[in-house]
């Protein structure tokens, strides 16, 4: 198989598309983010509307009873911000080390793109709105192939020269 073309920093375009497709995933996070602040009443309307003992009181009463009812809808905004924040910081001190030849980073992509994909799967069970559904559906796309750049073999060879 012939050697990838470099960039010009050394590193085969395997790990520079792996280093892109994480900032992609980071920046599909934000969109993620930002929706959750724009369709907020969207999500606590979709919440209640998988509880039976909310469901009649959103038909009967509306939204604004939910919200000032006894059984508190969850905060999706804060939740959604800081693990956008958490997950994008962590992500990109990982890429640093990773794009320097570090191994261990590759490891750790590969586990946080895991457990990534394991709590989007978890969020699409919960039946939210169809747009976060198919926000969830690119990104796990999107990790899939991130992790096939991770695990190339043109990195895997960039990584034992480096490290």
């Amino acid at each position: 198989m012939a050697e990838d073309v470099a960039d010009d920093l050394g590193r085969p375009s395997s790990v520079t598309w792996a280093i892109r497709l994480h900032w992609m995933l980071v920046l599909l996070g934000l969109v993620a983010v930002v929706l959750a602040v724009v369709l907020n009443d969207e999500l606590i309307r979709t919440w209640a509307e998988g509880r039976p003992d909310l469901s009649r009181v959103l038909e009967t009463q509306g939204l604004q009873a939910i919200k000032d009812g006894e059984v508190r809808p969850p905060a999706f905004v804060a939740p959604a911000i800081t693990l956008f924040v958490v997950v994008g910081l962590l992500m990109w001190m990982l890429l640093v080390f990773f794009a320097n030849g570090n191994n261990w980073a590759r490891l750790s992509l590969t586990a946080l793109l895991f457990f990534t994909a394991v709590t989007t799967v978890a969020g699409i069970r919960t039946d939210p709105p169809e747009v976060f559904v198919v926000l969830s559906v690119a990104s796990m796309v999107l990790e899939v192939v991130a992790v096939a750049y991770l695990w190339h073999p043109d990195t895997s060879r960039f990584l034992k020269t480096s490290g």
